[in-house]
């Protein structure tokens, strides 16, 4: 029989959680009350979309992720800290090489699953960003501020196959076990739960479902809920390489070419790098010599800028790329599934659900749009648009009260 958890409601609260003041509440919120008697964490399976399954346990609420990548870790670490969470199910072993920046507010929200340092010990902290025009060096600005937010005043780089081992160890270390196989088929949702039909042909109840298995997310589909958006005609490109020498090491780096095009780098790892062009080869498209000595990954893609309506229905959420996608430009893309991730799992510990999908589709949209502008001013293949850029740029180079606004949006995107 499932039994709802006491306190676990959908009280509406649109505004993010913050989940460090869950983790350490001040003194004058702690009590001394006698501690609930001990209870066998419920925990059952729950299949995923050709990705990923997780077992998981909330005292007497048996709750799923359809789960992908760094959103679901974060999800998965929130929530096994607080001892809502017992098994990590994945479909197949982690693959995928792409950038991916750390921003202060992630490296924050974190620090309390001991992730944050593995992360900085491994990545390339960066805090230049240098322009070209083809390999003409316009000029270098600084991203410096007086008062960093969250404890951080840099970018961080690392590749996310690192980045998901930092937090799948961290995961492991609190006491959760990860294994691989099985898919999501089917959701069915009752008056009390939710009723997942596996590729085993298994039906497993679930009162609650978070679906963050991508843009393709099978979750999504089967909630009927529409991911609106456009598909951009231009098809872009990336090279994950291995380079000796690179003069630009520890900043990131932007080349504008003739017709609107660009080639972008920026550091993964020592000596080694991502390159993205708005072309069909990234790699030929750079106009800086680069020592490549080894090429990790070479790509082509597409990018859609789309989001939900709505982040849940009834008992299922979604979060990360199954509620939102938008270009590679301004890379926040990672850090707003941690955010979902964070938010979320903070709500699910507090007993408070009702206003995640309010809160979280005001953050995608705030990030979507701010992506878009970036996209649209650099790809920019007009003249004038692109003098009106370079005059900002260089403004901002040697004012400084611009120069620490300019370095404050890159930084924080606030």
């Amino acid at each position: 029989q499932r039994k709802p958890r006491k306190g676990t409601n959908s009280t509406a609260t649109d505004t993010p959680i913050d989940a460090a003041a869950i983790d350490n509440p001040s003194p004058s919120t702690t009590t001394d009350a006698a501690p609930a008697p001990a209870r066998k964490p419920v925990v059952q399976r729950l299949a995923l979309n050709k990705l990923d399954l997780i077992e998981r346990g909330i005292h007497d609420i048996k709750t799923k992720i359809q789960s992908h990548g760094i959103t679901v870790n974060t999800d998965t670490i929130a929530l096994i800290r607080r001892k809502l969470l017992e098994y990590v199910f994945r479909n197949k072993p982690m693959e995928i090489t792409s950038k991916r920046d750390k921003v202060s507010k992630s490296l924050k929200t974190l620090e309390a699953s001991g992730v944050t340092p593995k992360l900085l010990k491994q990545g390339q902290k960066f805090r230049m960003a240098r322009f070209y025009r083809g390999d003409r060096l316009l000029l270098s600005l600084p991203l410096t501020v007086r008062q960093p937010l969250h404890g951080y005043d840099f970018i961080l780089g690392l590749a996310q196959d690192r980045t998901e081992a930092a937090l799948r160890d961290a995961f492991v270390g609190f006491g959760g076990a990860v294994s691989y196989g099985t898919e999501l088929m089917a959701l069915r949702q009752e008056r009390d739960g939710v009723i997942a039909e596996t590729s085993e042909g298994k039906e497993l109840a679930f009162d609650y479902v978070i679906g963050a298995d991508g843009v393709r997310s099978k979750a999504r589909e089967e909630l009927g809920i529409a991911f609106d958006g456009i598909d951009l005609p231009e098809t872009w490109s990336i090279a994950d390489v291995d380079a000796e020498d690179w003069p630009n090491a520890n900043a990131f780096t932007v080349c504008q070419l003739p017709g609107g095009e660009v080639a972008v780098v920026a550091p993964l790892d020592v000596n080694r790098y991502r390159v993205i062009s708005n072309t069909e080869y990234a790699l030929a498209a750079l106009p800086l010599p680069m020592n490549v000595t080894h090429v990790r990954r070479e790509g082509q893609f597409k990018i859609s800028v789309r989001q939900v309506s709505q982040y849940s229905k009834d008992r299922v959420f979604l979060a990360g790329d199954a509620a939102h996608c938008h270009s590679p430009v301004g890379g926040r893309g990672m850090n707003l599934g941690i955010a979902d991730a964070a938010d979320l799992a903070a709500r699910f510990a507090e007993g408070a659900i009702g206003g995640y999908s309010a809160a979280r589709h005001a953050g995608g949209a705030r990030v979507i749009a701010q992506s878009e502008q970036a996209r649209k001013v650099l790809t920019s293949a007009n003249p004038i648009a692109r003098g009106l850029v370079l005059l900002g740029l260089r403004l901002a180079s040697v004012v400084p009260p611009m120069q620490r606004a300019m370095s404050h949006q890159v930084l924080y995107g606030e």
